[in-house]
């Protein structure tokens, strides 16, 4: 097959190109190399058609899926962001530039998409408490954050609650821009599906780290934002008492799964989206992650701090069970392995 990756010089989409190119296919990449996400040209794989181009331009996106059997689209702007001043610039990159890629998909009879979602379309995680069973906790209160209370109560009791692993058909619940951002994608994409016929494959990524992860970015994950202390002889900064968790999953495990949503895209539904967490399925909390980079790289020990940002979430993590049994996709990077290569590893100095 000639697949478009969109967004395939970032970091994702990098690791996507190779395993695409290991596996036979065909690879076209459109990529804008916005500043935020790149301040140096990326290395081009032997045999990948490049284009240098924004997702948002709609002559260039015609001409880029000329020919195409599917779309890899994982162009956006991730993260949380500086403050809420950089929404226009979330909304542009992800949901005009989604929409503008969708038209062009139309146009073109393209008609096999896998899309990078999101965990964060979950808000808070799956909770349940003793008296009251299931349970969804609102956006944990400012003045709670502010006294170290961290764990989200019972709406109903005001018990604590206990965390569990979150499935696809679980309500959707973005507490931030970017999450409003990436539920945009997706309802435009099954949209999308339902005019034309598509099959849409919405892969929700968990914690993805590994090589190559942008460097001293307000934008990157907390992985990188760990390593990059490291990387500068200091230790981690670990907000709220490191005692949230969440699912890494390593790169190369999302790569893997992008590269089987598009070789079963067919077996998808017509006229459709299925969406799919894409996880390790072995959770952790953030300090026990800082603390595995710390040791890996025999740098200093990571500080827990108390500090908060609105927006984030306590405890997010993944059921990745219907990727694995609809589509045959399993996890191959332990979380210790992959800390392990992490924290040596090079950073892409964006």
């Amino acid at each position: 097959m000639l697949i478009l990756v969109t967004g395939g010089a970032g970091f994702i989409g990098s690791h996507i190109v190779t395993a695409l190119t290991g596996a036979g296919h065909e690879v076209r990449v459109i990529d804008a190399l916005l500043p935020a996400a790149h301040r140096t040209d990326p290395p081009i794989p032997d045999g990948v058609d490049w284009r240098n181009a924004d997702v948002r331009d709609g002559a260039a996106v015609a001409d880029a899926l000329r020919g195409v059997d599917a779309v890899c689209h994982q162009a956006a702007m991730v993260g949380l962001g500086k403050d809420f001043a950089d929404a226009p610039d979330y909304v542009g990159c992800n949901d005009l530039g989604t929409a503008v890629l969708l038209a062009g998909m139309a146009d073109a009879g393209v008609r096999r998409l896998v899309s990078a979602s999101s965990m964060v379309v979950y808000g808070e995680g799956r909770y349940a408490c003793s008296r009251h069973g299931i349970v969804r906790p609102g956006p944990r209160r400012p003045a709670d954050l502010e006294a170290g209370r961290f764990e989200p109560p019972c709406p109903h009791c005001g018990d604590a609650l206990t965390a569990d692993l979150v499935t696809e058909d679980a309500p959707t619940d973005p507490r931030n821009v970017y999450a409003a951002t990436k539920l945009a994608q997706e309802h435009l994409a099954a949209a999308w599906a339902r005019s034309t016929g598509g099959r849409v494959a919405a892969l929700r990524y968990h914690n993805v780290y590994g090589p190559g992860m942008p460097r001293d970015t307000p934008y990157a994950g907390v992985a990188s934002l760990f390593r990059s202390a490291l990387a500068r002889g200091e230790a981690p900064r670990v907000f709220e008492d490191g005692g949230q968790r969440r699912d890494f999953v390593h790169v190369h495990d999302v790569a893997g799964a992008n590269l089987t949503a598009l070789d079963a895209a067919d077996g998808l539904p017509e006229g459709g989206l299925r969406a799919y967490n894409v996880g390790s399925g072995d959770p952790h909390t953030v300090g026990e992650m800082a603390c595995a980079l710390a040791v890996a790289h025999a740098g200093l020990k990571p500080v827990v701090t108390g500090e908060y940002r609105l927006g984030d979430v306590r405890h997010i993590t993944a059921s990745s069970q219907r990727l694995r049994d609809e589509l045959g996709w399993k996890p191959e990077v332990t979380f210790t392995e992959g800390m392990a290569e992490f924290a040596i590893a090079p950073l892409r100095a964006q």
